[in-house]
């Protein structure tokens, strides 16, 4: 897929402020203050239950909410105070950018986009460990963006490894091209909203298999089948695609190439004011790996990070108080 900006001017994206690059406790407070500092804000996230934050059961510590609540109710209410400012949010996954030219430009499967300034704020649960087979067949129907990729499967079989809100709307998308979509999900329910569990679960093409992980991608030239553990017993699974969608615990920087500093970890490096070595570039939360993992500090830094794109932004060289409700 060509994914490069057509030149004629009539077709170009608009121009953003600030795009931020994930949708936690941190980006999404950071869009919280960029948008109410009238900055056109856009924030681009895989969904709801793709991070930490949303994955969790139960939050009973975050400020200012005495009650439990589940961790994807927490996003959703930051994301709505962040829209009530203005801010904008879409549901895709960020596949490369360009930081170093002005204005930035970041492509996910659906498009381009450009920005004045971009926050990364992606976690830390990336995938360091691969299944078998898996590296051998990327590009050979192994694939980690149906977005991109679903048009070549038309009419076969495939797998989706994955259970959150990510992988249900893959799996979706998936299930508009393949004859049948097979759901490995690795717990006994799917992680993902009530929402996208019911259509996914309503759909006739496609098949759940709960309490399912992934063995082996079987195939020579091409994926030719996926060989799992089924609750305890192994199974083999005739596909011709494999999508996976699992978290891991490392920084999820794929999408960077080096553009932007890293420590010896994989970890984003940043300065006082949370920028990267790249102009324009900040960097908050997990992906940082640096703090507590505690939605409240991850929060904070969005907050800093977002004071400090608008003075990038508006010229100033030291940080101006906001005190206001």
């Amino acid at each position: 897929m060509d994914l490069d900006f057509v030149a004629e001017e009539s077709s170009k994206p608009d121009l953003y402020d600030v795009i931020i690059i994930g949708g936690g406790p941190s980006g999404g407070s950071a869009a919280i203050y960029t948008a109410r500092a009238d900055l056109k804000t856009l924030v681009i996230d895989k969904g709801l239950t793709a991070g930490a934050l949303g994955m969790a059961s139960k939050i009973a510590n975050y400020p200012g909410l005495p009650q439990p609540v589940e961790g994807a109710e927490l996003v959703r209410k930051i994301r709505h105070q962040a829209r009530s400012f203005g801010a904008t949010f879409i549901n895709e996954k960020v596949l490369r950018v360009d930081l170093e030219g002005s204005p930035k430009q970041v492509w996910t499967g659906e498009g381009g986009y450009q920005g004045r300034a971009v926050i990364i704020a992606t976690g830390s649960m990336g995938r360091t460990n691969r299944f078998p087979g898996e590296e051998r067949l990327v590009g050979r129907g192994v694939s980690y963006c149906a977005t991109c990729d679903a048009a070549f499967f038309r009419g076969e079989e495939v797998a989706v490894a994955g259970s959150n809100d990510e992988a249900v709307e893959e799996a979706l998308t998936l299930a508009r091209f393949a004859s049948r979509v097979h759901v490995l999900a690795p717990q006994s329910d799917l992680q993902a909203s009530d929402e996208l569990v019911e259509e996914l679960t309503a759909h006739d093409g496609v098949t759940i298999h709960p309490a399912t992980r992934i063995q082996e991608i079987k195939g020579e030239k091409k994926v030719e089948a996926v060989e799992v553990d089924a609750q305890g017993e192994t199974e083999t699974i005739s596909v011709g695609g494999v999508f996976v969608y699992l978290q891991g615990n490392v920084p999820i920087t794929d999408f960077l190439d080096e553009q932007v500093s890293k420590n010896e970890e994989g970890c984003l490096i940043v300065d006082e004011t949370f920028q990267t070595n790249a102009e324009g570039v900040f960097a908050v939360g997990d992906v940082l790996c640096k703090h507590v993992k505690q939605a409240a500090i991850a929060a904070a830094e969005g907050v800093e990070a977002a004071v400090a794109v608008d003075r990038y932004l508006h010229g100033r060289k030291s940080l101006r108080p906001d005190w206001g409700s």
